[in-house]
């Protein structure tokens, strides 16, 4: 079985691949971004570099692509090579048995000529956070999502709610079931770098702050209550890293590529408190490991979907106003008054981890999507 997979480069789409180590599976991927090379398996062919001019630039082309994008985005294709034309060549290529698009927005919607064009092709696709959520409420976005949806055959969500989303925006396919965007995780192999809840003294934020992350909240909230841990913002936005120096607040920093995935999760195991804020995400994967290494999560809830990980004041607590510094405060103040929370959620959160989250049970998972696939096609 062929299977291409078309995405941006991602360390959720790298260690999605890597579930299919030593399958019988033959694996191919799609730079559609234009990005370069994916660092994963050898046995991956990957199609980079295809990204070729068809004219010489145009005089003029730089300016009206920041000026008038959408009468530039009409003219693209008669001056450089598109995603769907590259598609096609891989396509009549290699002769995939499905086609396995990992998010919506830059990676499905620059595929749908190609695909419509080859029904025969079994189309799956992998539902990210905003996905579905965040864009459905603007109708040129709406509009191209559909178009999406009623040609995808198979779906893969990482939590409920965007099933739900997708058979109401017109999905009529059959869904994979609810996998992690990063599949599972070794857990065994982390319980070394995890310390025990009472020698923990950092309170970890998820920097993020743009159209949908609200980090700044979560470190506005910090500043007014003056508390005497170590804070940590990892995957800051140059917003936040700007108030930070503007404020001389005494918060560690890193940037949006300032610590290794292996360098974040042994910052978690460290961390009494993980706080991440947005208005629009699906399960955030942060999220997870954050629970996985024993940290108390505090998380937004956009939709229900953190709800379906986290009950609130139980194994986490859910911040249902990510707009309200005030709703943010309230809530850090309510965990650090109740020091027993921390211990239960760490018994709670562990099986959830051992039920839901482990490598082994999602890498069948995983497996099984595609060897269901492959059955229907005969």
């Amino acid at each position: 079985m062929k299977i291409l997979f078309i995405s941006m480069p991602s360390v959720h789409v790298i260690r999605w691949i890597e579930n299919l180590k030593d399958s019988s599976f033959e694996l191919y991927w799609f730079d559609v971004l234009g990005r370069g090379r994916l660092e994963t398996l050898d046995s991956v062919c990957q199609f980079p570099d295809w990204k070729k001019r068809k004219i010489a630039t145009v005089k003029g082309e730089y300016f009206l692509s920041k000026k008038a994008p959408r009468i530039y985005k009409k003219i693209v294709p008669f001056l450089e090579v598109t995603a769907n034309e590259a598609l096609e060549k891989i396509i009549i290529e290699i002769q995939p048995d499905v086609v396995h698009s990992f998010e919506m927005q830059s990676c499905s919607y620059p595929i749908l000529k190609t695909m419509q064009k080859y029904p025969h092709i079994p189309w799956l696709y992998s539902c990210w956070g905003n996905d579905l959520y965040y864009y459905q409420q603007f109708s040129t976005h709406l509009k191209k999502i559909k178009q999406v949806l009623q040609r995808v055959d198979f779906l893969h969500t990482d939590c409920n709610r965007d099933f739900t989303l997708a058979k109401k925006i017109g999905f009529l396919g059959k869904h994979v079931g609810v996998i992690p965007g990063g599949t599972g995780y070794k857990l065994a192999e982390l319980e070394k770098c995890k310390l025990p809840v009472e020698e923990r003294k950092i309170i970890l934020v998820k920097g993020y702050e743009n159209e949908f992350g609200r980090g700044l909240n979560i470190i506005k909230a910090l500043q007014q209550l003056k508390l005497d841990y170590e804070i940590i913002v990892f995957g800051s936005h140059i917003n936040v890293i700007n108030y930070i120096i503007a404020n001389q607040l005494d918060f560690k920093f890193f940037d949006r590529h300032g610590l290794s995935h292996q360098e974040l999760m042994g910052l978690m195991g460290k961390s009494l408190l993980y706080i991440g804020n947005s208005i629009s995400d699906g399960i955030p994967n942060t999220l997870l490991e954050a629970l996985i290494m024993g940290a108390f999560p505090i998380q937004s809830n956009p939709g229900g979907a953190t709800a379906e990980i986290v009950e609130n004041g139980v194994n986490g607590f859910l911040i249902e106003n990510p707009e309200s510094i005030m709703d943010v405060q309230n809530i850090i103040l309510k965990f650090l008054l109740s020091p027993q929370l921390a211990e239960n959620a760490v018994k709670i959160n562990s099986k959830l981890a051992q039920d839901r989250l482990d490598y082994k049970t999602n890498r069948v998972k995983v497996i099984s999507i595609y060897n269901l696939i492959n059955e229907t096609r005969f």
